[in-house]
């Protein structure tokens, strides 16, 4: 089976063919400056073609892939009617989505309901689901929610302690993010773990960075909240704060609260502490030169990312396994180590020899750790595709 995954930004659009049985991607590429001019960047295996083609919209940007993945120069299918499904990334499911679906008008109306929680994401998954029913008619269509894997959490971990009102009327609670990776990673962990009955913690660690505390594969809480705001700091996101904060600066500095709210997604995070960059890779960079705004802004990620995992260990009643993921949890072991030695009242010893792993699965613990500690790379596109496949099957 071939699925095609979308995954549609506001004036973006990434895009992968795959197997979902065996994981094999054909092609991948990128669509951007969508309403601008376009530009698209098409990779199959280490071959790159980027090509300028004008995409006033979403859906020229859809046909675009469309046709370079029937190129006869570029392309690595014959015909689009080998393209069985198509998978799509939807940030925000709200309370109405529990798992992935396929798309039908109720789901979009669905969809379309959820935009005050997603209001930057979800107007942009739509444009890229109704851009493939304009081309693709007859291919079904699934969404695969960001949010779906955390609607196993139970209401204490999910409700927010404000008058109920907000929650039945509004919806207000704690959603969590990246449940695509942390639903990925939780399958994976139970395969190496040897059973589906175990307690973990999943560290999505990047730019954005999420933990979820999951037992016998469901979740039970995370980090992210009514939006992707909360948790621990991040590149460019202060992660959990005191809403007083917000008044305070909004009064002495004359800001919006929408103001103030770019700013926490958007200057904050090790950004702001480091006042230096987002990317992890500066910060060590020069953490190393002796920068000690950037030994700062790693240190509070270090002991933000452990304090989560110490209170979901509580939340639990103790873990089984520690999994690190994304583009620091995979690729960092430094702060895999640091993160760690927070962790040594709970028996969790990692092995420094098997931690000097980047971006492959490996078990970096020690044979007398209470607690496995494993990296594990996640596939969020895979999940897409594999949700895509099962349901698409399914209905047959």
């Amino acid at each position: 089976m071939n699925v095609l995954v979308i995954n549609a930004g506001s004036s973006s659009l990434k895009y992968q063919l795959m197997n979902p049985e065996t994981g094999d991607v054909s092609a991948k590429g990128l669509c951007e400056r969508i309403y601008i001019d376009g530009r698209l960047t098409h990779k199959v295996g280490d071959n790159k073609v980027v090509k300028d083609i004008p995409m006033p919209s979403h859906s020229e940007a859809i046909q675009a892939v469309l046709e370079i993945l029937v190129d006869p120069e570029y392309g690595v299918i014959k015909s689009t009617d080998e393209i069985d499904a198509v998978g799509h990334r939807v940030l925000h499911g709200g309370m109405e989505f529990s798992e992935s679906c396929i798309i039908d008008d109720e789901v979009i109306k669905a969809i379309e309901k959820c935009i005050p929680l997603g209001p930057l994401h979800n107007p942009a998954n739509l444009m890229g689901i109704r851009a493939c029913q304009a081309v693709m008619p007859k291919t079904p269509q699934v969404a695969v929610f960001d949010t779906a894997f955390h609607m196993t959490m139970p209401p204490k971990a999910y409700r927010y302690a404000i008058p109920t009102e907000y929650f039945e009327n509004d919806d207000i609670r704690r959603y969590g993010f990246h449940g695509t990776s942390h639903k990925y990673i939780a399958r994976r962990a139970a395969e190496l773990y040897g059973s589906k009955e175990f307690k973990l913690v999943n560290c999505h660690l990047g730019n954005g960075s999420s933990l979820s505390a999951v037992k016998d594969g469901k979740c039970q809480d995370t980090s992210m909240g009514l939006s992707p705001l909360a948790g621990v700091p991040m590149g460019t996101r202060s992660g959990d704060i005191d809403a007083c904060v917000v008044q305070f600066i909004c009064n002495k500095y004359g800001m919006t609260v929408d103001e103030c709210l770019n700013m926490l997604n958007k200057k904050s995070g090790v950004l702001a502490l480091s006042e230096t960059s987002s990317d992890f890779r500066d910060l060590e960079a020069g953490e190393a030169k002796g920068d000690e705004n950037c030994v700062l802004a790693l240190q509070k990620f270090f002991y933000e990312v452990a304090k989560y995992i110490g209170a979901y260990a509580a939340a639990l009643n103790g873990i089984d396994m520690l999994t690190f993921t994304a583009g620091v949890g995979e690729n960092g072991p430094d702060t895999r180590a640091a993160i760690c030695e927070y962790l040594g009242f709970m028996g969790v010893k990692i092995d420094p020899e098997k931690n000097n792993v980047r971006g492959k699965e490996a078990l970096i613990s020690t044979p007398d750790s209470k607690v496995q500690v494993w990296v594990i790379p996640t596939n969020e596109e895979l999940m897409i595709a594999q949700d895509t496949a099962e349901l698409v099957s399914a209905a047959k």
